[in-house]
């Protein structure tokens, strides 16, 4: 009786999972840094299912691995949610609305490119996206401000001032990051082992 209750649940969170992300993805214009903007407020301020520490974490993660923004984010929103099963009904909601609609404009191309008012359609949700990116920097970025962390608030500032004025190439970035992340931990670590000697 308990593992069919067990099992019941996992049913759901899994049919919740695939119908988040399958909104998330039809309604979202713009590319994976809008996406995460939504499974933010999706799984961190409405089910609680992942804090804000672990989004950012997952976040870069999911720019930092190879292929689409988007699919990796429900790669790793879906392992931490529902593990295997989780990761695959993510991202098969994450995939299908953009498939349904790219292979109809593929049908119709010529008409969609041609087209005034799509132009302007698409024109108009550009300041749409750059606003709904600008709201989620504010959101995760406001986290790392909290911690009050040296280290954390010179790095954010000093991957903002190599993207935005000296154009440093993203993957330089994240992977400088990486390193000082790794080389705090180990400094933390050889700390931690000369206290107790």
């Amino acid at each position: 009786m308990g593992m069919d209750k067990t099992g019941a649940a996992r049913g759901r969170t899994l049919w919740q999972l695939f119908l988040s992300t399958l909104y998330i993805s039809a309604f979202t214009f713009g590319g994976g840094f809008v996406i995460v903007t939504f499974m933010k407020r999706k799984f961190v301020d409405e089910l609680h299912w992942i804090d804000e520490k672990e989004m950012l974490d997952l976040t870069a993660l999911a720019q930092s691995a190879p292929g689409a923004i988007a699919v990796n984010a429900s790669i790793l929103v879906g392992w931490r949610v529902g593990g295997l099963a989780g990761m695959a009904v993510a991202v098969l909601g994450t995939i299908l609305p953009p498939m349904a609609i790219l292979t109809v404009i593929s049908f119709f191309y010529a008409a969609f490119a041609a087209n005034r008012y799509v132009a302007l359609a698409l024109r108009g949700m550009q300041a749409g996206v750059a606003a709904v990116i600008l709201d989620v920097v504010f959101s995760l970025g406001e986290k790392v401000v909290k911690e009050r962390s040296a280290l954390s608030m010179a790095l954010m500032l000093a991957a903002f001032a190599a993207t935005f004025f000296f154009k440093v190439n993203v993957i330089y970035i994240i992977l400088t990051a990486a390193l000082i992340g790794v080389g705090k931990i180990l400094y933390l670590r050889r700390g931690t082992k000369g206290d107790r000697t």
